[in-house]
């Protein structure tokens, strides 16, 4: 019975494992609606246009009769596809529908008849030319967006052809047989031609959209998948783990407790929801990362700010030694646990808490802890998009301070209130806003940009709504990112 249930358990053990794994709040959340695939529809319209040019027909050679023939230099001169759709399928992922659209191609031909021999060109047109692509877009072994599988199917109804030359109209006759062998080479070679392209072109680009990659010198970012794309008959929803980490310490993270952002909206292109956990785990990384400290001395000091400190401390140096009263004074700050991120309808905050030490500077000797004391500081954050990247500007909204010793040294730390305020509002601030102000780049391909952004604050996540622009065509960002693809950062 027992060797019953240990099987029993280690059967579920993988199931339990990966519901738990999958049930994971997502750090970052992006929906493209349908108003942002009529524009994609567009682009794709047009790199299956410049596909299809492409394809390369075999020579044709035969005999008919007392006819024989040759056919080269098959070319695709002119698509024309008027009547194209690009649509979600719930559940698999896009369909690429042309439908009664045409093809003209040109030929060049080599006919003997009897001991006639003829060349010229043929000009052809393909009707009812009717494409129906399935892409279905799953998450791949590496949390990438991918194309997995794709169905299609072409068709061509019919196909005529004129030819010229002197004796154009003596093989009118042939037409029909010509067209009738280059229709169904045609219709052979249509799907393999965008299996090629979805699979192999598009993938590429896909792989280049940065999934595990460094911010900066200190921190990276994870925008891996944590599921498949879910896909609507209005939407695509892509939940990323949407997750900062130190470089240094990358298995060192945050666990994500924050809630699940929703995106309810469709008005929009494209819509990007934040958690509260996407900024707490950069805060936290750049925490343990270490570059939350900062001294303030010599000429970062203000005049009135060191002033100050030496009236407040002139008795604690006198007591020590009154040599040192002239000795440099120095302000160490040093953050003690990762800041806390707090978003509410009315905006985003940021609270951070610090230690402060006042420390004498003797010249050739150690340094000398006057005091020590906690500053406790909160941010508003204003959160922006431009192109794709993300940045925060943070404001100094609350600062309070009190001594690590005792409530009557808290007392005489009332008057370093305001000149702190205004050091940090000066000097600290401007730091922080000057790494933030850099920003993120959100998971997009190169040569898509948010525009026209509007933020939404909500309870516990962001909301950014916006439109999409194309800044390359979609040939061009597949080529771009082929050159560049092995320049691509990946930790």
């Amino acid at each position: 019975m027992m060797t019953s249930c240990l099987m029993s358990l280690l059967f579920l053990f993988p199931f339990v494992s990966f519901i738990m794994a999958s049930a994971q709040p997502a750090g970052c959340k992006i929906r493209i609606t349908d108003r942002g695939l009529e524009m994609l529809k567009f682009e794709t319209q047009k790199f299956v246009e410049e596909e299809l040019s492409n394809i390369s027909m075999p020579e044709m050679k035969g005999k008919e009769g007392r006819f024989q023939y040759t056919i080269t230099d098959v070319k695709i001169t002119e698509l024309n596809l008027t009547h194209a759709d690009l649509q979600f399928i719930p559940e698999v992922g896009l369909l690429f529908d042309v439908q009664n659209s045409s093809i003209t191609l040109s030929f060049h031909r080599r006919i003997l008849y009897w001991f006639f021999y003829d060349t010229g060109n043929i000009n052809a047109s393909a009707e009812g030319v009717n494409i129906n692509t399935v892409l279905n877009l799953i998450r791949d072994g590496d949390g990438r967006l991918k194309i997995n599988n794709i169905t299609c199917d072409a068709k061509i109804d019919k196909m005529k052809a004129q030819f010229s030359g002197t004796l154009g109209r003596v093989y009118d006759f042939l037409a029909s047989f010509l067209t009738s062998g280059m229709r169904f080479l045609l219709n052979q070679r249509i799907c393999p031609a965008l299996n090629h392209a979805a699979l192999v072109h598009v993938n590429s680009m896909l792989e280049t959209i940065p999934v595990r990659t460094e911010v900066d010198r200190y921190i990276g970012i994870d925008y891996s998948l944590i599921d498949d794309p879910v896909v609507t008959s209005r939407s695509l929803d892509m939940n990323f783990r949407g997750m900062f980490f130190d470089l240094s310490h990358q298995n060192d993270t945050l666990v994500n407790y924050a809630i699940d952002p929703v995106i309810r909206e469709y008005d929009r292109m494209v819509y990007l929801a934040l958690s509260e956990f996407f900024f707490d785990s950069g805060m936290f990384s750049y925490y343990t990362a270490g570059i939350f400290r900062m001294d303030i001395v010599n000429e970062k000091m203000p005049k009135d700010l060191e002033m100050l400190l030496r009236t407040t401390y002139f008795g604690a140096i006198m007591m020590l030694n009154p040599a040192l009263v002239e000795a440099p004074l120095s302000l160490q700050l040093a953050v003690n646990s990762p800041p806390k991120t707090s978003i509410k309808t009315s905006g985003a905050t940021v609270v951070m808490t610090a230690i402060v030490k006042v420390m004498l500077l003797p010249p050739g000797q150690p340094p000398v802890q006057l005091s020590s004391m906690t500053m406790e500081t909160k941010f508003n954050a204003k959160v922006s998009m431009k192109g794709k990247r993300l940045a925060v500007h943070a404001d100094l909204r609350r600062f309070k301070i009190f001594s690590n010793q005792s409530a009557l040294e808290s007392l005489a730390l009332i008057p370093l209130q305001a000149p702190l305020k205004t050091m940090l509002q000066m000097s600290v601030v401007p730091l922080i806003n000057n790494w933030t102000k850099r920003g993120v780049q959100i998971p997009l391909a190169d040569g898509m940009d948010f525009i026209e952004e509007v933020v939404e604050y909500h309870n516990g996540f962001i909301v950014i709504g916006a439109n999409l622009h194309f800044s390359k065509g979609l040939r061009e960002m597949i080529a771009g990112n082929i050159e560049t693809e092995p320049e691509t950062n990946t930790v």
